[in-house]
């Protein structure tokens, strides 16, 4: 894995070899191995590499074509790079390494952007074509690996992480306060947004074209729903297992050493077996443990290990989160607050003790329906289709007279939902706060500024543009679209790459979601039962133990984190702060957090997101507060 930059030439001032050294330098985490940087009259390009596939110095980057038209800056692992060198070779193209870089260049001089169709892994990278002055980038078909650009008229930026961009000195950082509640409402800000006017992110499955001041984006992916298998479940799951096993078998080429992440799930525990399988030596396998047992799953990871005679090793960690807390916000650039990034942060901290390329099962839910908020969709979809919508005013009505009962106020939820469109419906469901929470804890000028803006238009936009059969398939699409790259393969990212650690994930393949979307809804999700085909698949590789073991997922205490770990902390970014009164109501953020410390109510996730972004606030690039100034990263 590793880190890529780039800027034009009017971007990187009088010294380029510098400032394309210091847009390098605070990507080191992303490569420690080897950063280099090459630029000419128009362009300059730099790379961090994580050595992972022909660690000699002919896998340096920058790399030049043999002809010198086309340079590249690649991030990431083309897991058909043999099959594609064979047929290049074919062709007469003689290779000067065992790279998959130098493979994906020889293809795009060959094909151009039809190269795209042909590859198979996750990447984002840039091509230089000093003849045309043309620059071509993409991003992988489902998003595994993140790529920021920035252009205004001739100028133009890119670089794996935002920070690298915030190096040049000309990079304007005005927050977008639509953006800020997009981010309280997802807990991420969606693409093609950042934080920051004018820093876009390119969507995952696009590529883009610049010349001349010139930018044009297109999509070359999407998920096609619009056409559910008639085959039967027998035939359908002979051919789903063959095909994640083969999504398993090409992950593990390696020069490096090789392990999995196990949590002691169906998913990981699906992927290590089918590596035990193919794979001659014992599988490393890493896991972490909480000594909370409402949030550990160590104690089943390390069963299922020793049945494979797996290398198997965990760490529990302490409730110490304050220790890395500012740490984890630097590394995500922007507001970010999906709180799993602190196991996830540990469990790659201690696999990288042990291995340098990780397998994972990422990817099984989004998929195959693996979300409980797949079940309550479902079952709130059945009452709208049902239910007349005057019955349901009548009990929404009744209902919410009696918040203190907890039936009733489930009763209210239910219906009140049901009431709603099945898109917005979806939308609301899972935000993470309320449009009454927004206007008690944001202060009237942010209101203001945001005023008629709907962070629902990120959820309709692709629950509209689905072409599934039925509702499952509709917000299936959405997540894998939305959520998926916006928030699990973020955290994912920006962890393991703090650890320097490369992470692939055979059930993100795109031949597995591609298989998974052909599937029939009821093939996913039937009479309650989450990802039914895949855990019938798995079945003979992990046991019923595993498959009738409630999910735990990657949660952490915050509720009580926020009551003592974390209290001082907390308490001090957010009510000392001179940058949160721009955004944020003292008295509506006091009443939160006394509400939360008399165990009134608990707020856990709402305080850890304004936790979150005003640690944010605190670091570079956001001097100058003011909407509508700039300021210099």
């Amino acid at each position: 894995m590793c880190g890529i930059a780039g800027a034009t030439r009017n971007l990187l001032g009088p010294g380029p070899e510098r400032s394309l050294q210091r847009m390098n330098e605070v990507m080191v985490h992303r490569g420690p191995d080897m950063g280099e940087v090459v630029v000419d009259s128009d362009m300059g390009l730099c790379h961090r590499r994580l050595s992972i596939i022909d660690l000699s110095e002919d896998g340096r980057q920058p790399m030049v074509s043999g002809d010198g038209r086309y340079t590249i800056v690649f991030n990431g692992e083309i897991y058909n790079f043999q099959a594609l060198r064979n047929e290049l070779a074919a062709k007469g193209y003689e290779f000067r390494s065992r790279t998959d870089t130098e493979v994906l260049l020889a293809l795009y001089a060959d094909q151009g952007v039809a190269s795209l169709q042909k590859i198979r892994g996750m990447y984002a990278y840039a091509i230089w074509d000093n003849k045309k002055k043309e620059l071509f980038a993409a991003r992988d078909r489902i998003g595994k690996k993140p790529f920021y650009y920035y252009h205004q008229g001739d100028r133009f930026a890119f670089a794996s992480e935002l920070k690298s961009i915030l190096e040049l000195d000309d990079i304007p950082t005005e927050i977008d306060y639509t953006a800020v509640l997009d981010y309280f409402k997802y807990l991420y800000v969606p693409h093609p947004k950042t934080i920051y006017k004018g820093i876009s992110k390119l969507e995952p499955g696009h590529y883009l074209l610049y010349s001349d001041g010139k930018l044009t984006i297109r999509e070359y992916w999407d998920v096609d729903f619009s056409s559910p298998s008639t085959s039967d479940s027998r035939e359908l799951g002979e051919e789903l297992f063959a095909i994640i096993r083969d999504a398993v078998e090409c992950r593990l080429i390696s020069d490096v050493p090789l392990g999995a992440f196990l949590s002691g799930g169906v998913d990981s525990s699906g992927i290590v077996a089918l590596m035990a399988q193919i794979c001659r030596e014992p599988i490393t396998t890493c896991t972490i443990g909480f000594n909370d047992k409402k949030h550990n799953e160590a104690v089943y990871a390390k069963a299922f290990a020793q049945k494979l005679n797996a290398k198997h090793h965990e760490q529990y960690i302490k409730d110490e989160p304050a220790r890395i807390i500012k740490k984890l916000v630097w590394h995500f650039d922007e507001p970010f607050a999906d709180s799993s990034m602190v196991p996830t942060y540990y469990v790659s901290k201690m696999a990288r003790q042990h291995v340098t390329v990780a397998l994972s099962g990422d990817g099984g839910d989004e998929s195959f329906a693996g979300y409980e908020k797949y079940t309550i969709d479902s079952y709130e979809n059945r009452v709208r289709e049902l239910v007349p919508a005057a019955l349901l005013k009548g009990i929404c009505g009744v209902a919410g007279r009696f918040p203190q009962w907890n039936t009733l106020k489930r009763l209210h939820s239910l219906s009140s939902s049901a009431l709603l469109d099945p898109a917005q419906a979806f939308y609301v469901t899972n935000s993470f706060i309320t449009d009454q929470q927004a206007e008690q804890i944001f202060s009237d000028t942010f209101l203001q500024e945001v005023r008629g803006y709907d962070p629902a238009v990120h959820t309709l936009r692709y629950y509209q543009q689905a072409n599934g059969t039925d509702h499952l398939s509709k917000i299936l699409y959405t997540d894998l679209k939305l959520f998926l790259p916006g928030d699990i393969l973020v955290k994912v990212d920006r962890m393991t790459m703090a650890n320097s650690l490369e992470m692939r994930s055979p059930l993100l393949d795109h031949k597995v979601i591609e298989f998974a979307a052909r599937l029939p809804s009821s093939l996913k999700l039937r009479n309650g039962e989450k990802k039914y085909l895949l855990k019938e698949v798995l079945r003979p590789l992990v046991g019923d133990e595993v498959l009738t073991r409630k999910k735990h997922g990657f949660t952490v205490p915050l509720n009580a984190w926020f009551r003592d770990e974390l209290r001082d902390m907390a308490e001090s970014s957010i009510f000392e702060s001179e940058k949160m009164p721009l955004f944020f109501s003292r008295p509506g953020l006091q009443q939160i957090w006394d509400e939360h410390q008399r165990c009134t109510m608990n707020h856990g996730t709402l305080l850890w997101t304004v936790f979150m972004f005003s640690l944010w606030l605190e670091g570079p690039g956001t001097d100058s507060l003011q909407y509508g100034e700039e300021s210099n990263a």
